[in-house]
């Protein structure tokens, strides 16, 4: 599959806006004990959030805002452990599983917020690429953007030095659904995509308009 890419723009991010939402912020108040939480206008619920968390110790906080996001995912004692962990480390680059640093880096700046810098910083990598393809009816999926990003990182590139057995489409790619954390449509062939720093720097670009031959598993 040949596509042309090109990248329109990089940006190096702390937070993603569209990860936290009002409803959240108000089940939280309710997690933290708040009360009256019904006489709070709705642009001060985040200030009154924040002022809720600072009466918690940093890493109960963050046991928290876990077990609010990931009980599903976490056992009690991960959950425990990260808490913790989360206060000395970049968990959302360091943990084992990598389909958990999506969720990770999103509780982790929160709290780093709500505290005023007290946990480690981590930052992501938003992409906006366009994507002209031949076959105009095939779905963009995370495997093809990744696949296609490829030919322009550096060889030096963590993707491209931990994957290159799924980049070359010898083995299913599963783990595209990791690296990738989102991505939305900005233009009829533009995309926006949200990953990690650690996956993919801005700097990793040496090439800012390229070709790529996209060769799927199941490709005779």
């Amino acid at each position: 599959m040949k596509i042309k890419v090109k990248i329109i723009e990089l940006k190096t991010v702390n937070e993603l806006d569209f990860y936290w939402q009002n409803k959240d912020y108000i089940n939280l108040l309710k997690e933290f004990g708040f009360p009256d939480i019904e006489q709070i206008k709705e642009n001060e619920i985040l200030e009154y959030l924040f002022m809720a968390i600072s009466d918690f110790e940093p890493a109960n906080a963050a046991e928290i805002l876990l077990k609010y996001k990931m009980s599903d995912k976490l056992n009690e004692g991960q959950i425990q452990n990260l808490s913790n962990d989360m206060l000395t480390s970049r968990v959302a680059e360091q943990y084992s599983e990598p389909a958990f640093h999506f969720d990770l880096f999103n509780i982790n700046q929160f709290l780093r917020k709500a505290y005023n810098g007290k946990f480690p910083n981590t930052e992501a990598t938003i992409i906006t690429a366009s994507f002209q393809r031949e076959d105009l009816d095939s779905e963009i999926t995370k495997e093809i953007m990744i696949k296609s990003l490829s030919y322009g990182l550096k060889k030096s590139n963590l993707i491209l030095r931990l994957f290159a057995d799924q980049i070359d489409g010898t083995v299913p790619f599963d783990d595209a659904e990791k690296v990738i954390w989102d991505y939305r449509k900005s233009g009829e062939n533009t995309i926006e995509i949200s990953t990690s720093r650690n996956w993919i720097d801005k700097e990793d670009f040496e090439q800012m308009e390229f070709e790529a031959d996209v060769k799927l598993v199941n490709e005779e």
